[in-house]
């Protein structure tokens, strides 16, 4: 039987990754908001690599929701192991974009990481 906060922290965790995925999506399809990540490089469209890069990123991040999703019980997938990863990636993402040089980035995505890391460590401590 799943816990209901834990449960509930992975749902959020999942919820607020789904901003970042949709805009990684937005970005390999050619939508100008490179200022809102690689630390605003791009301050238009992504250069092609990049664009690729961010179809990765969004798997990974989809990945780590994923991985919460499986350890809280949310869903039954054999990602519930990536957990700890999971986290660290939250927690490292989380460093990376506070101290970007790219303001609307840092505004944007710092609150965002915190919440999801905040939600990451109430599961892994649950």
């Amino acid at each position: 039987m799943t816990q209901p906060l834990p449960f509930a922290l992975a749902i959020a965790y999942a919820g607020l990754a789904a901003c970042p995925v949709l805009m990684h999506f937005a970005n390999a399809a050619g939508a100008p908001l490179g200022r809102l990540t690689v630390g605003g490089r791009f301050p238009g469209r992504l250069p092609p690599v990049w664009r690729a890069l961010a179809l990765v990123q969004a798997a990974l991040l989809s990945t780590m929701a994923g991985a919460l999703l499986a350890r809280s019980g949310v869903v039954a997938v054999p990602l519930a192991p990536l957990f700890w990863p999971a986290l660290g990636l939250t927690l490292l993402s989380l460093i990376a974009n506070a101290a970007s040089p790219s303001r609307p980035e840092r505004l944007l995505w710092t609150p965002v990481l915190f919440l999801m890391a905040a939600a990451a460590l109430g599961v892994g401590l649950s």
